[in-house]
């Protein structure tokens, strides 16, 4: 399966003119040679598509790439608790290019819009 270790972190947005370095994520995707998830390598082996998201200083959250009913895909760090989801914006169509925008609601139910700024291989 190709999987990507995906950086993102926050871009320009109000109150960080410059973006913040400390608000992102870290992601293990499936990625097809489009730079797009792969949505069939994902079904085979959704426990290796992790979310790692970092805040200021928070306590870092450990979650899995999720893919509810109607196509979207959501970070997921509690089963039990759906209200802990983060969703991305229209993620399956992002090609997770360094450079390419990302944009995720979080926690705060705002949007948020995020750099690519590693794409490796996994492993």
């Amino acid at each position: 399966m190709p999987l990507y270790t995906v950086r993102l972190e926050m871009a320009r947005e109000p109150g960080f003119p410059e973006g913040n370095k400390n608000r992102g994520y870290n992601l293990v995707l499936p990625l097809g040679d489009d730079m797009k998830i792969d949505g069939a390598e994902w079904k085979k082996h959704p426990e290796a598509c992790t979310v790692e998201r970092f805040w200021d200083g928070e306590r870092t959250e450990l979650g899995y790439l999720e893919r509810h009913r109607k196509g979207q895909w959501v970070f997921d760090y509690d089963f039990d608790d759906d209200e802990d989801e983060e969703s991305g914006f229209r993620l399956g169509e992002h090609s997770f290019n360094k450079g390419e925008y990302v944009s995720i609601s979080g926690h705060d139910g705002k949007m948020h819009t995020f750099t690519v700024v590693a794409v490796t291989p996994a492993g």
